[in-house]
């Protein structure tokens, strides 16, 4: 990661617990600097949702709470915010894993259900903005929602995020259930918005190969635990790596666990 980007976001050792008796994340650290593209990765179950819905204080919902550590946006602490405040104070907003549009709007109605905290100016430019990068949503802006392709909800739930004006978007799992051409499309418009409009992301994915290709710096974790953290590229030519993510070994997927020689991350 490089030191010399301002950290933007920071997660510090934080435990969190379902139902009271369910431990999910134990101890985990990590850093988005301003300007970056930040990838968590691991098998199903890692416990990457976890670290998003931390973030974005979606826990309770489901039951959950960070019981140790403490979450930050530069130097102010936000894991005790709604997800409206951080939205509206911080610009940090939450695409959650499975798309959620609402089926029976249309298009353009599920973007602009993002800018609610937005003037009508700011609405109509930032629809121009979401078109403009995603112009299939366009051709497409009066179809109703859950008339659209899973590629096209994918792009309807990034736009919507974007019509918010957003500082750092929490993107999870982007990948499920699109096609390859789909998701390196979806990956190549990410990159966009972080190069050309300033977006930082932090993306909970499962599809290494690819995250790996569009990230700045990754952590990849293993039940409830960051177990290995470094720059993107450094991480596609770790032959640990390769073996147990990449596909690039003959054998089934191993676990960290599983090897006597894997780096231990620095404690935070």
């Amino acid at each position: 990661m490089t030191e010399l980007k301002p950290t933007l976001l920071s997660v510090n050792n934080i435990e969190v617990i379902y139902d009271h008796v369910i431990l999910v994340l134990k101890g985990v650290s990590l850093k988005v600097p301003e300007g970056s593209i930040v990838s968590l990765l691991g098998a199903n179950g890692a416990g990457k949702s976890t670290v998003i819905k931390s973030i974005s204080t979606l826990l309770a919902s489901e039951r959950g709470i960070v019981t140790k550590g403490t979450i930050n946006f530069k130097d102010k602490r936000i894991d005790n915010l709604t997800p409206n405040a951080l939205i509206k104070q911080y610009g940090l907003i939450h695409v959650m894993e499975g798309r959620h549009c609402f089926s029976q709007l249309t298009v353009e109605e599920n973007l602009l259900t993002g800018a609610y905290t937005r003037t009508a100016q700011e609405a109509k430019d930032g629809l121009e903005m979401v078109y403009e990068r995603f112009p299939r949503l366009k051709t497409r802006r009066s179809s109703k929602a859950g008339y659209t392709s899973g590629g096209e909800q994918q792009m309807v739930a990034i736009g919507r995020a974007l019509m918010a004006q957003p500082k750092v978007i929490l993107l999870d799992e982007p990948s499920m259930g699109l096609a390859p051409l789909l998701v390196e499309e979806i990956f190549e418009t990410v990159n966009t918005l972080n190069k050309n409009d300033g977006v930082s992301f932090l993306i909970a994915e499962q599809n290494t190969n690819v995250a790996l290709k569009y990230s700045d710096y990754a952590y990849i974790m293993e039940n409830g635990r960051v177990m290995m953290e470094g720059l993107a590229a450094d991480l596609r030519e770790d032959e640990q790596v390769k073996d147990m993510y990449l596909g690039q070994s003959g054998g089934e997927r191993k676990s960290f666990r599983d090897t006597k020689h894997y780096r231990r991350r620095k404690s935070w």
